[in-house]
């Protein structure tokens, strides 16, 4: 394997993960109010973008940096619906909690 080829993929590897501890907050706490949608997916489009470029030109970083990212970003995606009635639970329990004064309990 040459240095380009192992640069590139040090370097995808580096920006792919950037996204999984997102993932694994959104998956562990199960609220995903605060992550805008469009984030997500205007990098999800983006990325195809640069996996077909990867495939036509047959670089194995771009193919694998992107096809991991497409992955995460689209479990994030995913949450984001999948979750999103909880966060509803989850911001009524705390203006629950914040108009309830300790007497009242």
């Amino acid at each position: 394997m040459n240095v380009e080829t192992m640069l590139g993929l040090v370097a995808g590897a580096t920006t792919s993960i950037a996204v999984v501890p997102q993932v694994a907050r959104a998956y562990r706490t199960k609220r995903v109010h605060d992550i805008s949608i469009w984030q997500p997916v205007i990098l999800v489009c983006g990325m195809i973008l640069w996996l077909a470029y990867g495939v036509i030109i047959g670089d194995i970083p771009l193919i694998v940096a992107n096809s991991f990212s497409i992955a995460c970003n689209g479990i994030l995606i995913a949450m984001k619906f999948l979750y999103r009635g909880d966060d509803n639970a989850v911001n009524r329990d705390y203006a629950l909690r914040q108009t309830t004064q300790p007497e009242d309990l």
